[in-house]
């Protein structure tokens, strides 16, 4: 019974934020590592689990640590990306100038040296 409160207490957290509680699903494994916890959630519902900068999933995590402590084990959460949405939560990706090349650096050196 003790096992499985930290799953518990994680399903209650995460369906007292969600719109949807139904479709929030909570999986335990263990390994060498410590307990796991994998969330899933409903799409529309990521953005409230993750929050601003991260900040609603590391207080989760925060709470899971102490919890873990108290218990002396180490749990870990992972939340999965439900199936069908998109990297970013449609944003537009950010797109990368490339650096140029370091030939190329020295070129335009050189042209700036023999122009001067």
């Amino acid at each position: 019974m003790a096992e499985e409160r930290d799953q518990e207490f994680l399903e209650f957290v995460v369906k007292n934020i969600v719109d949807k509680p139904d479709a929030v699903e909570v999986k335990r494994s263990v390994d060498e590592m410590g307990v796991l916890l994998e969330l899933t959630v409903d799409q529309e519902d990521m953005g409230k689990i993750i929050g601003k900068d991260g900040q609603t999933a590391k207080a989760i995590r925060i709470l899971l640590r102490i919890l873990g402590a108290k218990n002396d084990a180490r749990l870990n959460m992972k939340i999965i990306e439900p199936e069908g949405s998109t990297k970013g939560f449609n944003r537009p990706e950010a797109k990368k100038e490339e650096a140029p090349k370091k030939d190329e650096e020295e070129k335009e050196d050189i042209d700036l040296d023999v122009k001067l």
